[in-house]
């Protein structure tokens, strides 16, 4: 699902690991489960693209990848309520 990235600052595409595309899609997916019915598709796309930035910048485990969704999250819910 998060295979092949553009890199912002360069604008090619990037190939991110194994490992760190299971891992974003581990957290995509446990932080989605917050939102009603899973979340729609603008707020998976919104948490998708900064789980992106972030494995682009480097942080690939399922720690750092989580922190950066749950603030993606946490942005939803408060521009939402």
């Amino acid at each position: 699902m998060l295979a092949v990235t553009r890199h912002a600052s360069q604008g090619v595409m990037t190939e991110l690991s194994e490992r760190t595309k299971a891992n974003m899609d581990v957290v995509l997916e446990e932080t989605c489960r917050q939102l009603p019915h899973g979340g729609d598709h603008d707020s998976r796309k919104f948490i998708a693209e900064r789980l992106i930035e972030a494995a682009q910048a480097g942080h690939s485990t399922l720690g750092e990848l989580g922190i950066i969704a749950r603030r993606a999250l946490a942005e939803i819910i408060a521009k939402s309520g």
